[in-house]
């Protein structure tokens, strides 16, 4: 176990000096340090696979695909998240801990992490106006809600089933539904193969 700092506030130079030095991640919600909770193997399992088919569908293009450890600065010295998956494709994206301009963030939903997810965390993810989707991604049953910004600048709501395929626009990329939930073995016992 990791022993928080004396104090649970500091500076955002403090926290991202510290928590290098730890084993465990932290997020950064202006100057209070929030330690990350362990996921499910359901939960590694989605973001494993959406990590590797993102990573070769987009293998010879100018993105790159992060999960889990690479933390997106949200806010300069205010917010630091870690996403599940974060896709860049530009090229200021040069900071070896952090993404500063995403245009795809993927969160895999928890019952703890669920509401900061679809609340808080999305409403500071519009303010990139690199952001191009969101996406969130059931972890109990075959269900993905992709939010997508518009020529308005509005975003809008697809949802997706296990038969759907899955298309990213932000990065031209298309995915069967049922390859995110490959090998994930759901309450009623059903596993998708």
């Amino acid at each position: 176990m990791v022993a928080l700092p004396d104090r649970s506030f500091m500076s955002a130079a403090e926290y991202l000096e510290w928590e290098l030095t730890q084993e465990e991640r932290y997020e950064y919600w202006d100057g209070e340090v929030v330690a990350m909770s362990g996921g499910t193997r359901n939960h590694n399992r989605i973001s494993g696979n959406f990590f590797r088919l993102l990573d070769d569908a987009l293998l010879n293009r100018d993105c790159d695909v992060y999960i889990a450890d690479v933390k997106v600065q949200v806010e300069p010295g205010q917010k630091y998240f870690y996403p599940d998956v974060v896709v860049t494709c530009d090229e200021r994206d040069d900071e070896a801990q952090l993404v500063q301009f995403p245009c795809l963030i993927i969160e895999v939903l928890s019952p703890s992490t669920e509401a900061i997810d679809r609340g808080a965390k999305f409403a500071r993810y519009r303010q990139f106006t690199s952001l191009q989707e969101y996406v969130l991604v059931q972890v109990d049953r075959p269900k993905v809600e992709v939010f997508r910004r518009d020529r308005n600048n509005q975003w809008v709501l697809s949802e997706y089933d296990r038969e759907d395929r899955l298309l990213l626009e932000s990065i031209g990329v298309e995915i069967p539904i049922a390859d995110l939930y490959r090998q994930v073995q759901f309450e009623d016992n059903v596993q998708i193969e």
